[in-house]
């Protein structure tokens, strides 16, 4: 297995894995080939992918607003689970983020995402109490 920066050539291979995950959420504008890539090009050094047998089996977007890190659409193919896949791909991204100077990660998770959570808590990331998350669409036309 090999673990390398995630680039628009892999949007293909990437979108196919999230759009097959069970409890991924996705959004046309920002998932689309033009939201993935911009978000790259303002987070150039912080998402990864992982490739074995000449294909990408394992995904992770992550960025920083430059205070704070935000792991987004992590997953890897059901049939490479159980291979620390998972974990070496949030290890590349909370690296990444720690040479630019973020001291800590954030993300969301679906809470009937089990398998999702499950991953996350046995990793170390900590369930939030105090918090209420809230979010609004500002483009509408494009959820």
């Amino acid at each position: 297995m090999k673990i390398r920066l995630l680039t628009t050539e892999d949007y293909e291979s990437v979108y196919d894995l999230w759009t097959n995950t069970k409890g991924m959420g996705m959004r046309s504008l920002d998932d689309s080939y033009e939201g993935i890539e911009n978000f790259l090009k303002r987070n150039p050094t912080t998402s990864f992918v992982a490739e074995a047998d000449n294909k990408v089996v394992g995904v992770i977007l992550c960025g920083h607003d430059g205070r704070r890190g935000y792991i987004y659409h992590t997953a890897v193919n059901p049939a490479y689970r159980r291979n620390s896949i998972g974990e070496a791909l949030v290890s590349a991204a909370l690296e990444s983020l720690k040479k630019e100077g973020i001291n800590k990660a954030a993300l969301v998770v679906f809470s009937t995402n089990d398998i999702g959570n499950k991953f996350w808590e046995s990793i170390g990331f900590e369930r939030r109490e105090d918090l209420i998350y809230r979010n609004i669409s500002i483009n509408k036309d494009n959820i």
